[in-house]
């Protein structure tokens, strides 16, 4: 998991030979998905069209640098037309301000958390009153320009902690508390695993809570672009579990198209 302040600003490194082709300058939001899907080159020579390199060509995202294959993953943006789009919508994250459904305000957003090897929205960090706090992405509703729409039980699914936005054993060099060795992690270690634990089944309960009963009103596919809940279906257990199964972007693709 990295922050967007972890990504920008960081060297873009080509594999095959070595060199550095430019920085990242910007994330693109897919406000559909709930993902980063591109990334916004900055070069040293002059540029007459805005590069970008797709998300799904990254290689790594280390703390001193992007890695992708070469050179020839930067393209230029005029000749994808979804790429432009998304650029165009200029989806910010940061320095938003977070409303639930009902009209009441959450916070302002000051950070965002996503999985680096998917380009998932993993959750948010927000100002609440006069503390920080943590929500994860399966509250939000809409990514919007100047506005994230949450649950309007949102508030009472923050979290204190952005560790708690994953399970222990998604967290890169850490072992989990069911595998890890006694005298090598200690305590500590397996008390952070319960906490996550706990959270992700905390936040899986409320999921179901809220979805169950409702009826989805478009085709809902999974990573695969297969329909796997069909328009007008009545949702069960089974169907919430299979869709947490996908991830946090069905989640939210599954919250926006449903009603009582």
């Amino acid at each position: 998991m990295k922050n967007s302040a972890q990504i920008v600003n960081l060297p873009i490194i080509s594999i095959s030979d070595g060199t550095q082709i430019g920085i990242v300058k910007t994330l693109v939001i897919n406000p559909e998905k709930g993902s980063v899907d591109f990334l916004t080159v900055e070069q040293e020579d002059v540029q007459l069209s805005l590069k970008a390199i797709p998300f799904k060509k990254v290689v790594g995202i280390g703390e001193f640098a992007v890695t992708v294959e070469s050179f020839h993953d930067i393209i230029d943006l005029s000749e994808i037309p979804i790429a432009n789009q998304l650029v165009n919508k200029q989806i910010r994250i940061k320095n938003t301000k977070a409303v639930t459904r009902k009209g009441q305000l959450l916070g302002e957003v000051t950070e965002f958390f996503i999985d680096e090897e998917t380009g998932e929205i993993i959750g948010i960090e927000l100002l609440v009153g006069d503390r920080q706090a943590v929500l994860s992405s399966e509250f939000i509703l809409t990514y919007g320009k100047d506005i994230l729409v949450v649950h309007d039980n949102a508030p009472s699914s923050l979290l204190d902690e952005a560790h708690l936005l994953v399970p222990a054993e998604g967290q890169d060099g850490e072992e989990t508390a069911e595998h890890a060795d006694e005298q090598h992690s200690g305590g500590e270690a397996a008390m952070e695993g319960a906490e996550s634990e706990e959270a992700l089944y905390a936040l899986r309960e409320k999921q179901m809570e809220l979805l169950k009963g409702k009826r989805v009103t478009k085709d809902i596919v999974d990573k695969n672009g297969n329909t796997f809940i069909e328009a007008g279906t009545i949702l069960t257990e089974e169907h919430i579990q299979k869709a947490q199964e996908e991830g946090p972007s069905v989640i939210v693709d599954i919250s926006m198209n449903v009603e009582a």
